[in-house]
């Protein structure tokens, strides 16, 4: 069985479409535990006791990710319905410090290497398979092309890599698409290797249903501008959540229009080589948002590969 498959059979819904591949007996036998003893899918980001650098297990992944937070001030130009942070109630901000990052993500790589992971929980009860390293992603509680420091540390990250000391692993950015326009973000994102991933948010199809999933600063033809530049220099993972929403899913003539602005951006020449199709699987700070069963996701992804010829994965 592949990689892809045995994500594919720890997904956290129960509700799952025929065909599906058979799932592994490791997995099958975690599935059988409580989910946070499982998978580790759903369960609280694990800092290890660092301030900017955590470890989860994501099924977009793969596997196990190591995310540097470059926003714990929180800053973020997106108010998305289904976000697990919590940007309403009063916090004490503290600044990212580059250093302190850098000697953080060392040592956390050093701790996965060493195999003490294990002896944690939830991560005690994971098959093997989901304790490899996948990526490192720059990711955090906001939009990280918009921490001030991004371009340092994006190249500290690359300098901890090219020392040579870990296995080498792959850099993903997971962002909102805003500020892939200026001019330091896009100077840094020169220096990723073709082996490195960005993943670019794209939720909707209109102004109207962006506003009311993502609630935004930016409008969307910004976004789909900053995709379709990067995405004419370099392959562009789309990243695509669906949720339900006050108990419902995606109205139908929203699905239309979301799927036209992928054919504009591959007709324009961007490269997509993956539409990622999920729903949020950890706690939400917004009540009224939930996880779209499988079903529904399986037949987004149907659609999209049906309607643009692009390849579509459910995660």
């Amino acid at each position: 069985m592949s990689e892809a498959d045995k994500m594919q059979a720890t997904e956290t819904c129960a509700e799952v479409p025929a065909p599906e591949p058979k799932s592994h007996p490791d997995i099958r036998a975690a599935k059988a535990r409580p989910a946070s003893q499982a998978t580790g899918f759903g369960s609280p980001r694990d800092f290890l006791d660092n301030r900017f650098v955590y470890i989860t297990v994501s099924a977009r992944a793969r596997g196990l990710a190591v995310g540097v937070n470059l926003n714990p001030d929180k800053e973020c130009n997106f108010d998305c319905v289904y976000c697990e942070v919590d940007r309403h109630t009063p916090f004490e901000k503290q600044p990212l410090e580059v250093k302190t990052m850098g000697d953080e993500l060392q040592r956390t790589l050093a701790f996965l290497h060493s195999g003490q992971l294990r002896r944690q929980p939830p991560f005690h009860a994971l098959p093997d398979a989901l304790l490899e390293l996948r990526h490192v992603a720059l990711s955090g509680d906001g939009e990280p092309t918009l921490c001030p420091q991004f371009a340092e540390v994006l190249q500290t990250v690359i300098h901890i890599r090219a020392r040579g000391q870990f296995p080498f692993f792959k850099i993903v950015l997971l962002t909102n698409a805003t500020g892939l326009d200026l001019p330091l973000v896009e100077s840094s994102l020169k220096l990723l290797t073709p082996r490195d991933e960005i993943w670019a948010k794209l939720d909707a199809g209109t102004p109207a249903f962006m506003e009311r999933v993502n609630r935004p600063q930016v409008p969307l033809k910004k976004v789909l501008a900053n995709i379709l530049r990067l995405g004419r220099q370099r392959p562009v993972v789309i990243q695509s959540l669906f949720a339900l929403l006050e108990g419902q899913p995606p109205p139908v003539e929203e699905i239309e229009p979301y799927l036209e602005r992928l054919k504009e951006l591959k007709a324009g020449g961007a490269t997509i080589p993956l539409v990622q199709v999920y729903s949020p699987y950890r706690p939400m700070a917004q009540v009224r948002c939930g996880h779209l069963p499988l079903k529904s996701l399986s037949d987004i992804a149907r659609q999209i590969r049906a309607n643009t010829g692009l390849n579509a994965e459910v995660f």
